[in-house]
């Protein structure tokens, strides 16, 4: 058996994750992260990082195992948070949550494992993860969808590398929700009731401009309302360019109708619809274009409006990531795959197309709300293959 140390978080996935490794004969131990310490914006007044230490240690006391806590607020404020200001003030929305898998938990918080001895670092992460040869007969660690296909996180964890996954271990990636929950009940877990969070990943549930504006300052913009029948949206043609294909629709600062005021385009991002402010229209807006130099929102009306669907999207060849670099692109190529870009988003039929500058991947359908600095991922079948940041 392995020693094995588990990123224990006060959450009923961890705690169960703990439990099976300790049932299975594993030599285990709990570390507790504790990433943030600012309570700006927060939305609720509970659940800081001290109900989740206490929850962590109960866990850990029930099913004997020992339990150590650690602060990476640091590198979590250098290496998450600061990187989110930084997109935001570009007008690009990040992930937070898929650059703490990547920078914290499998990277910061590992090399402290291994300094504990540890030979895997698990978490509860709704994921599966499995070996194959590839052509040459070298192994490849493959990064699996969950069991549960409404809470799978492989896309959560797209950004990983073959020496992260070598060290990974995902012990509820198997289970369906409701077993895990059934699991920490009949072992009196105390998390087993506790609901799942929400929110940025180690700040929790905020509101995102006053979050933000502890750097970016509040600035007085026009909000402009754009027609569902601007020159924007015509049919492209049957000859389309990659590049016309994953161009992202582009506004001038003056056009449309101004419909309100905002406190800093920044604070939005496209598809967005809570937090316009502007009533009185026959439908909802949504956000569909920003101007950050010159600080305007542009929206259209309705959830169907065309300013929120494009067919493609370009990642360039420097933020491209290969899960399995045997499967990696070369300029020229191309391969058919499935593909998100959001959590939970149900999977997407796309054709990849490798240039010189970077990837192309264009959809069978129009997707709705592509966002610049959002991360897509693809997928043959089971396996998440490759990732990659959106530019446009």
């Amino acid at each position: 058996m392995a020693k094995v140390v588990v990123g224990l978080s006060g959450g009923v996935d961890s705690s169960v994750a703990a439990l099976l490794l300790k049932q299975q004969g594993h030599n285990v131990t709990g570390i507790f992260m504790v990433n943030w310490h600012d309570r700006t914006g927060a939305l609720t007044s509970n659940c800081s990082w001290e109900d989740d230490w206490l929850l962590a240690r109960m866990v850990a006391e029930k099913i004997g195992i020992p339990i150590k806590k650690i602060d990476l607020s640091d590198a979590y404020r250098k290496r998450v948070v600061d990187y989110m200001f930084s997109e935001y003030s570009k007008g690009r929305t990040p992930n937070p949550d898929v650059l703490c898998n990547r920078e914290i938990k499998f990277d910061s918080f590992v090399k402290i494992a291994l300094e504990y001895g540890a030979e895997y670092v698990a978490t509860g992460h709704y994921c599966q993860k499995s070996e194959t040869k590839g052509k040459t007969g070298k192994t490849y660690y493959q990064l699996l969808t969950g069991k549960d296909r409404n809470k799978d996180q492989s896309y959560f964890l797209c950004q990983l590398t073959q020496q992260q996954l070598a060290l990974a271990l995902f012990p509820i990636g198997a289970l369906e929700k409701p077993e895990v929950r059934r699991i920490a009940a009949e072992a009196g877990l105390p998390t087993a009731e506790r609901k799942d969070s929400q929110g940025i990943c180690f700040v929790g549930k905020v509101d995102l401009p006053t979050f933000l504006q502890q750097q970016l300052k509040p600035k007085t913009g026009r909000i402009m309302l754009i027609p569902p029948d601007s020159p924007h949206y015509a049919p492209l043609p049957s000859d389309a360019t990659l590049s016309e294909l994953t161009q992202p629709h582009r506004y001038h600062p003056e056009e449309g109708l101004k419909t309100g005021t905002h406190h800093g385009a920044h604070f939005f991002t496209i598809g967005q619809r809570k937090g316009i402010n502007v009533g009185g229209m026959k439908e909802p807006l949504f956000v569909i274009g920003i101007h950050i130099e010159r600080n305007v929102v542009f929206t259209g009306m309705g959830k169907n409006h065309p300013g929120l669907f494009r067919k493609g999207l370009f990642i360039r060849k420097e933020d491209i990531h290969a899960v399995r670099p045997d499967l990696a692109l070369n300029p020229g190529e191309s391969l058919r795959v499935e593909a998100r870009i959001r959590y939970r988003q149900p999977l997407q039929s796309a054709t990849l197309i490798r240039r010189e500058e970077g990837i192309y991947m264009i959809f069978d359908t129009p997707q709705r709300a592509i966002t610049a600095g959002q991360f897509a991922a693809w997928y043959l079948e089971e396996e998440l293959i490759g990732s990659g940041v959106i530019e446009a």
